[in-house]
Order: C-alpha cells, then structure tokens, then sequence
C-alpha cells in the first residue's frame, strides 16, 4: 500500500517542479505517517517539519522525537502569542470574550496553525501537506481552513485504521503509530469527544455495517452536516452538488 502512494507523492512534487515539501508536526499518528511517507518519497532532506505548540504541549516529546527518527529539519513556532493576541482583537471587536465559545477556541489555533505553515511554506516555495484521514473527514472531525487546508492530501482516502496499517508498514515506532488520537487541547481522545470509536466508524465506511442505530444515525448527521468541509464551494452561477 505505502508503495502506491509513495510514487503517487513523487510524480505530484515533479509535475510541481520539485518543490519541498512543509508538514506541521503534531505528534499524532496522522502526522506521523504522512511525514514518513514524505521522507521516503522525496528524501528527508525535502521535507521540512513544523512544531506548533499552543504554549505548552504535554506530548510534544513526541513530536521532536519523529523528526529526529526520521532526520528531517524542522522548527518550532509556538503559536501562543498569536492565539492570544488575535482573541483579543475580536474580543474588541464583538464585545466578548471569544474563548468562551467552543467553536472559536476549538478551531482558531487550527487556523493559525495554517497561517503558520503557509508563512514558512512562502519562505521555501514549497507545498503545504494535509495530514487529515478519511475518518476524521467523513465526520467533519477537522478544521476548515485548518487542518482540513493543504496543497495536497497523502492520507485523505485512508481511515485511522489504515493509516496505522500504513504506518506499521513503514516501520514506524509503536510511539508514532498506536498513539491515542487527541486534539492536544481539551484533555480528551478523539473516541471521547466524538462518542464512538474509529474502529465501528471504520467499519461502517467501508462496509455499511454497525449495530448501534443511535451511532449510525449520530454518524449520519456528522457526516451531512460536515459536507461544506468537503465540497466545492458554492458559487452562483455554478453547479450545484447534492
């Protein structure tokens, strides 16, 4: 599998001119794997890794021990500042503390995040990587114009539980390819906020199957109120799709 998608990776960057490669480094399996798929393909040396702390980061050991198992250049940007200094300019703004909203403080280090890697991507004239799965993108478990942006997606066709396969693959480290999936901000897993598991997720994209019709009709709802995520945007004028 990671064959195919190794020389899928290296015919996108000659068709670009050989650009480097820039992947936000989070210490995730997704990021993981999409970092070593990269490093196969293009070489370590063309593919540049970015850290990005919100202040302090529990598991960034994690993250700098990946680039060093794959002897990629990488930099930290903490993003905390940023953060802080753009809450309080719409704090200003709306008269409120946006922080206090789930929506706002959930996906705007996302956004930063990007703006950050789009920054150094400026710099290197090189091509941003979206690390998210097709798990995380069916149920909308992604951040518009976050995590869910990128100039090309390695794993975008693959759920969590290919991905691991992937990463096994690979000969990734177990560190890199079982870690619990998290969003490194609310103090739980992905399985927890999302209230059901990636295997019976997994299942049920792939095969249609699943037992539990509360799930199923929780999945279904994700997924429908998450296709502006995922679809082009609409335009008047434009063809509409369903």
């Amino acid at each position: 599998m990671k064959d195919s998608i190794v020389n899928w990776i290296r015919e996108y960057f000659v068709a670009q001119g050989n650009p480097p490669a820039v992947v936000g480094i989070s210490g995730g399996t997704d990021s993981s794997v999409t970092a070593a798929l990269l490093c196969e393909a293009l070489g370590p040396d063309r593919v540049y890794g970015v850290l990005m702390p919100c202040g302090e980061q529990h598991d960034i050991d994690v993250s700098l021990a990946l680039v060093k198992h794959l002897q990629m250049p990488y930099r930290v940007v903490n993003i905390a500042e940023p953060v802080k200094a753009l809450a309080s300019l719409v704090g200003a703004a709306m008269d409120c503390d946006p922080n206090e909203t789930d929506a706002y403080k959930t996906n705007t280090p996302a956004r930063v995040r990007m703006t950050v890697l789009y920054g150094i991507c400026a710099l290197l004239g090189g091509r941003v990587a979206n690390t998210c799965n097709l798990s995380e993108d069916y149920v909308g478990y992604s951040t518009k114009f976050g995590d869910a942006a990128g100039d090309f997606a390695v794993l975008s066709t693959f759920t969590k539980t290919e991905v691991r396969e992937i990463g096994r693959e690979l000969g990734l480290p177990a560190l890199f390819v079982e870690k619990v999936p998290e969003d490194g901000m609310s103090g739980r897993s992905d399985e927890e906020k999302l209230g059901f598991t990636y295997e019976v997720l997994d299942r049920y994209i792939r095969t249609g199957e699943i037992e539990d019709e509360a799930v199923k009709a929780k999945i279904d709802r994700m997924h429908r109120n998450n296709l502006h995520k995922l679809l082009p945007m609409p335009g008047y004028g434009k063809e509409e799709t369903k």
